[in-house]
């Protein structure tokens, strides 16, 4: 474990769950965020973009500011903060200065644990957004790597722990189950885990247009369920971890969780 970390209480500790848009964070992992405020750990949720194509019926200004603030209201329910990088939907790209927006995001935040999208997903904003973060992760404690912000944030003094959330059903692009390093049993947190994505009203309609999917909350609970049967509790999240050079190699959610981190026997 990183002497930083190691050092600090959970109330000294920040996290940053951060993913492409409003309600993935909800979908996925809002349930072990929710256990870590319950330790007192500082969170934080963040977006890449406002959602801003989520809509057939509002333009991507006026539907931005609805999802902003259905993501703040989700946030205040956990008593966590909310900010967004404001990219725009489908346009996360690769590039020097999108890798420098997310740098000073991490920077200003300086978390400890950082929770984002999977490396492999249905669609390209999520794996951007991972790619990204990824990169930011071992870049923001370089001194001499700049933001060119116009008051950048100081350098991280540590590579923060990275995590990575489930693909959606759990699948890579070819229908392929990708295994979970991990489990956390969320049950005890599932009702605000729930109450969380219910802030998020704009995306039912949307995406039972879109994607053919209604009961939009039943949804997060067969999956959360789901991942629950693997390890044999009601309901669970399910994760990996970046162990590679030089990242934290100590899964510090065990430290920190204890019994509720779970690991698949068969």
């Amino acid at each position: 474990m990183p002497k930083e970390s190691a050092s600090k209480s959970p109330s000294e500790l920040r996290v940053l769950a951060i993913h492409a848009h409003p309600d993935d964070v909800e979908f996925q992992c809002a349930g072990t965020l929710a256990l870590l405020k319950q330790l007192g750990c500082q969170i934080t949720i963040a977006t890449m973009t406002p959602g801003d194509c989520g809509s057939d019926e509002l333009g991507p200004d006026e539907i931005a500011a609805v999802r902003r603030a259905e993501a703040r209201r989700s946030a205040q329910l956990l008593g966590a903060a909310y900010v967004c990088l404001e990219f725009r939907d489908l346009q996360i790209d690769i590039n020097t200065d999108a890798r420098r927006r997310v740098v000073e995001a991490l920077r200003r935040t300086r978390p400890d644990i950082i929770f984002t999208a999977p490396p492999v997903d249905y669609m390209t904003d999520h794996e951007h957004t991972s790619r990204l973060v990824r990169d930011a992760a071992f870049i923001a404690s370089i001194r001499n790597y700049a933001t060119h912000e116009w008051d950048p944030a100081p350098p991280l003094d540590h590579i923060p722990y990275l995590y990575y959330v489930d693909p959606v059903e759990g699948v890579d692009w070819f229908g392929q189950r990708i295994e979970p390093h991990f489990y956390v049993d969320i049950t005890d947190m599932f009702e605000l885990k729930r109450q969380m994505l219910a802030c998020h009203e704009s995306q039912r309609a949307w995406l039972l247009k879109q994607h053919g999917i209604d009961e939009y909350l039943n949804a997060q609970e067969q999956w959360s369920a789901q991942r629950g049967s693997e390890v044999g509790v009601k309901y669970a999240e399910a994760f990996r971890q970046h162990v590679g050079h030089p990242y934290p190699k100590d899964n510090i959610l065990s430290r920190l969780l204890g019994s509720r981190v779970r690991v698949r026997t068969q």
